[in-house]
């Protein structure tokens, strides 16, 4: 019985180059515009919640309403700057968040696959070497060290290695 395949799906070169260049597009549109925390900066700043976010809008609809109240050492214009890019931002932020979440689902499945498909071949691997077939206890030997000893593995691997 063939093991179920939960995806399958190839790219041509044509469409890796085009992916390739998509996205080499993106980096010269944002370089120069976006800037590379470290963690440290991250813990920092944090990000703003949409609480705040709420604050954001609320504080500037009352600036435009009242430009008077504004203090001095605010740079409004500066803050409107900021306020106009990061709308701007968040959108393609969005945008390539789902992107990039549908490429990692699509590369879980994947990897999914294959793991399934070589926990198959390593206990054919151990079915043929314990038959003494010419070569297999090799393949079966090298693969069996990437399995630790003593292991309770999941369902799936269903070989726990310590009978031998």
């Amino acid at each position: 019985m063939a093991l179920e395949n939960l995806i399958s799906i190839t790219f041509s070169d044509e469409e890796l180059n085009n992916l390739n260049q998509s996205i080499t597009m993106l980096k010269k549109a944002l370089h120069g515009k976006t800037v590379n925390l470290t963690p440290d900066q991250r813990g920092q700043y944090g990000r703003i919640a949409n609480q705040n976010k709420l604050i954001v809008d609320k504080a500037k609809n009352y600036m435009e309403q009242h430009p008077e109240w504004i203090p001095r050492f605010l740079d409004k214009e500066e803050f409107d700057r900021d306020f106009t890019a990061r709308k701007q931002i968040e959108t393609q932020v969005q945008l390539l968040e789902n992107l990039s979440q549908q490429l990692i689902d699509t590369k879980t499945l994947l990897d999914y696959d294959n793991y399934t498909n070589a926990l198959s071949f390593y206990r054919m691997m151990r079915f043929l070497a314990g038959e003494n077939e010419p070569g297999a206890k090799a393949v079966y030997q090298d693969m069996k060290v990437l399995f630790k000893k003593n292991r309770v593995q999941s369902i799936d691997e269903g070989d726990t290695d310590s009978e031998e």
